[in-house]
């Protein structure tokens, strides 16, 4: 609900009633979330309040029952009790329709139930023992790769001191471009993979090399045979090609990117800033790179372009998926994206909305825990709410129709 509901009304109702049920929903994000700061329930607590009383202004009496009024506790059950995600039940009843799912004569359906999860059990456990042997009647073009890639920081704490020594290099061969930190940049980029091959080859050639294994063969290069991959597992998560989409009612396909790049105005600054930049895209091909002795997913994305990036008024990530920007640069390290889903914009034909994907911690790499859910983390998509004092400003497109009479109130500091 906090997670959609938001997207379904944007044209729907004027900008005040919007706005209020969106507060509601931001409220229900910031509560669901797995880590709460203690420092910002006071706050949260007196939000909901105002809330609610804004709510008052577009429902009417009957709507506020005993169960929205227990909105209002929430916050002070969080600071008793601690993460909502502790306690609720949607684990248990999504279990539930499974067990239902079970019976097939409804006269017996404790001994359906009994019998279905014991044959479960007992396949479940001839599957874990023969985990090593290879599926039978699944294609390969379609078969999942269980990853176990090299992590981004292992890779570069051993890479970081040949890129520093790289820069130092070009500087040193082309010292009228020294200054020039884009054109650096960009041919560090062009040539850093002949040099360490060359680099890591010649520090072989030593007795105390010290070059890891690792090191080795990532110098060495990847196999030019390259197997493509229509949907991948990594982390537990499954991540799909554009094409496989197209065909599913399903969504696996987009990623964000939070990258420390070089940022420019256009193509004649030449004081570029490194700072932190996010990137969101569609995975058109994964590629599974083999260094014979371990392998690398890696994602080919379409990039959206910046022109085609907009965060409006409540802190939604709008895009356009048709300008498509970075194509001298579109493949990216599988462990380093995050998945996001767009949703098609209702106000603005053509444009998408950026969700975020809730973040699950699984036991194992294929995530197969029944009740994995139980840690969820619902991600708000903005760190803030609507300006209460701006609501009174907002003209509506409907001319404030939606407000109902006789809420009239006086406000007492």
């Amino acid at each position: 609900m906090q997670q959609l509901l938001p997207v379904a009304i944007r044209s729907v109702l004027e900008k005040p009633a919007r706005y209020a049920i969106t507060r509601l929903c931001f409220f229900f994000n910031a509560i669901c979330a797995k880590t709460v700061d203690i420092s910002k329930l006071d706050k949260l607590e007196e939000d909901v309040v105002v809330t609610l009383c804004l709510l008052e202004k577009y429902f009417p009496p009957s709507f506020f029952d005993i169960m929205v009024h227990l909105v209002v506790h929430l916050v002070r059950e969080a600071r008793l009790c601690g993460p909502v995600y502790f306690r609720w039940m949607y684990p248990f009843e999504r279990y539930m329709k499974v067990l239902k799912g079970y019976v097939q004569n409804r006269t017996r359906p404790e001994g359906c139930i009994a019998e279905r999860y014991i044959a479960e059990e007992a396949v479940e456990f001839c599957t874990q023992h023969l985990s090593d042997v290879s599926t039978v009647g699944v294609p390969s073009s379609q078969k999942m790769g269980v990853s176990k890639p090299l992590s981004g920081c292992t890779n570069t704490e051993e890479v970081l001191p040949y890129i520093e020594q790289h820069m130092i290099h070009i500087k040193t061969a082309y010292p009228k471009f020294r200054k020039r930190t884009k054109w650096l940049q960009d041919k560090h980029n062009s040539t850093f993979i002949q040099w360490l091959r060359f680099k890591v080859q010649s520090e072989l050639e030593e007795d105390n090399h010290g070059i890891s294994e690792n090191l080795r063969w990532l110098a060495a290069g990847p196999n030019m045979a390259v197997p493509l991959y229509r949907s991948y597992l990594i982390k537990g998560i499954k991540f799909n090609i554009k094409a496989q989409d197209d065909v599913r009612t399903t969504q696996n396909s987009g990623v964000y990117l939070l990258a420390h790049t070089m940022q420019v105005a256009s193509a004649k600054d030449k004081n570029p800033i490194l700072s932190n930049m996010g990137f969101y895209g569609v995975i058109q091909e994964i590629w599974d790179l083999d260094y014979q002795k371990f392998t690398i997913p890696v994602f080919r994305c379409d990039w959206i372009d910046s022109s085609g990036l907009v965060v409006d008024e409540l802190g939604f990530t709008l895009v356009d998926l048709s300008k498509i920007g970075h194509r001298n640069d579109q493949f990216v390290l599988a462990s380093q994206v995050k998945q996001i889903f767009f949703v098609d914009n209702p106000m603005h034909r053509g444009w998408s909305v950026v969700l975020s994907m809730p973040n699950r911690e699984y036991n194992d790499v294929i995530g197969d825990e029944v009740l994995g859910d139980v840690i969820i983390e619902c991600e708000p998509f903005t760190r803030g709410m609507p300006n209460v004092d701006t609501f009174d400003e907002l003209v509506g497109e409907l001319g404030g129709q939606n407000i109902r009479g006789g809420c009239e109130d006086i406000w007492i500091e």
